[in-house]
């Protein structure tokens, strides 16, 4: 089919991806949405920004759509992104939901509404073994927004590997925090893996902590040859 993925550079956007293009999927578009919201409901936020950098290491086209972000709102944004991709060919929608039920739920009304399929197809996954996938298929993840007990301003920044995993399994145990991150305890973005055809360079970044959470922003990065 011709589908497009709806891209936030994050793991699960970015595993999404690597599903639709293993399946042999016709990928003819990114669909990032851009909330000027840092409390979006629907969408990620931290490094949204690099998703046009990302879009040409994957060597696919993007459409960039900016929301206001307001909770239900932003869901109109979605619906006229997902008119577009219909008129312009796309077949079905690849999402990167694991858990939200807030989430998938809606982006399959909205598709049914427009005339699409919703495809999600890590719902439901083991996260533990998910995580590890990721790390062997060859991402490298990088951690840009903590949000949870047992997370502190160490993880901001940090590539998550097989080490990382296992501490994150002590954290759990501890405190609950979900492996996958999918109560918002942690966003993620992906610079570099098996279906990039350039990888991402960081040039510049900060780190920015308040109390029990923090971003990690990326000031200027650039595509770099593998």
């Amino acid at each position: 089919m011709n589908v497009a993925v709806l891209f936030s550079g994050g793991k699960d956007s970015t595993m999404a991806l690597y599903y639709a293009l293993e399946a042999k999927e016709d990928v003819k578009y990114l669909l990032s949405m851009k909330s000027r919201n840092d409390e979006s409901y629907m969408f990620h936020v931290p490094n949204i920004h690099l998703t046009d950098l990302l879009s040409e290491a994957f060597d696919i086209p993007i459409i960039s759509v900016e929301t206001d972000g307001i909770k239900e709102e932003e869901l109109k944004d979605l619906r006229h992104a997902f008119e577009n991709l219909k008129s312009l060919g796309v077949e079905a929608i690849y999402t990167g939901a694991l858990y939200s039920q807030y989430q998938k739920s809606r982006i399959e009304k909205l598709c049914d509404e427009v005339g699409l399929v919703a495809i999600s197809p890590y719902w439901h996954v083991n996260e533990l073994e998910y995580m590890r996938k990721i790390v062997s298929l060859g991402f490298k993840i990088v951690i840009c927004g903590v949000a949870a007990w047992g997370l502190d301003e160490s993880w901001l920044g940090r590539v998550i590997d097989d080490d990382a995993i296992d501490e994150l399994v002590e954290i759990h145990d501890k405190y609950y925090v979900d492996l996958a991150f999918e109560g918002g305890e942690a966003e993620t973005l992906a610079i570099d893996g098996p279906i990039f055809k350039k990888r991402i360079k960081i040039l510049k970044d900060k780190k920015e902590w308040n109390h029990d959470s923090g971003v990690y922003i990326i000031k200027e990065a650039v595509l770099e040859e593998k």
